[in-house]
């Protein structure tokens, strides 16, 4: 790997010294061109020599949003500055994926295995998004939980002889839609009176015999219930 030029962005002293000591004893092609503590120090080295590499803490001054603004506005001014991610924000999912919508080459988690010279290479070789460890894990996780739920749901509309439009009704019924709003869907081809006797065909379906007094309310906390319906990706239609 030939040499490049890094800048180090790190709030905890004992963190900033801890990076700066295994670029150093792991990195020898890492030349630190300036480290800084908080957003004002950054912008202020980017007036400057420019680095190959921003080694971003996503956590400054007790911020956890301060990090993503710098990723994503370096990014839109330096496309092709390489900012990896260095962050403790361990269990903070939501913090990860603004990271990646700013463009970052990739996330490190400061737990187990931490900054590597394999990680390093990596991103500056161009491959992104480069995740640590720790990090893979969690997405491997994610992604088993994902595609589990999905084969679920679609073995479900299978069993219970779900189609396209019974999904859609169950789905809006479950975002608050009235019938009136949901015949108003792009593409759906039915009035208040074909949908309410649709709702009445998934009661009998989901419910057998016992479907008595069940209303719209039931119907949807049943169809999640039974794998129908995703609770964590309810998306609305274009109206």
């Amino acid at each position: 790997m030939d040499k490049f030029k890094v800048i180090v962005v790190e709030d905890v002293p004992l963190e900033m010294k801890g990076t700066l000591g295994i670029l150093s004893s792991d990195i020898p092609e890492a030349q630190v061109i300036g480290t800084a503590q908080d957003e004002t120090e950054y912008w202020e080295l980017m007036r400057g020599e420019k680095p190959d590499l921003v080694l971003l803490d996503l956590g400054l001054g007790g911020s956890t949003t301060i990090g993503v603004e710098i990723c994503r506005r370096t990014k839109e001014k330096h496309p092709d500055i390489k900012v990896l991610i260095f962050t403790g924000e361990i269990l903070n999912e939501r913090l990860w994926v603004d990271a990646l919508d700013a463009v970052c080459d990739g996330i490190i988690l400061k737990c187990g295995e931490m900054l590597t010279r394999a990680d390093v290479v990596a991103v500056m070789a161009g491959r992104r998004p480069v995740f640590n460890t720790p990090i893979m894990r969690r997405v491997v996780e994610r992604f088993a939980e994902t595609v589990s739920r999905e084969a679920k749901t679609g073995e479900a509309i299978v069993d219970y002889e779900i189609d396209e439009y019974d999904e859609r009704l169950l789905r809006h019924l479950a975002l608050g839609y009235t019938k009136e709003q949901i015949t108003a869907l792009r593409g759906m081809p039915f009035g208040v009176k074909s949908l309410e006797k649709r709702q009445n065909d998934l009661v009998g379906k989901l419910f057998g015999a016992n479907k008595s007094g069940v209303n719209a309310t039931r119907l949807v906390v049943k169809a999640i219930e039974l794998g129908i319906l995703d609770v964590d990706n309810l998306a609305q239609d274009e109206e």
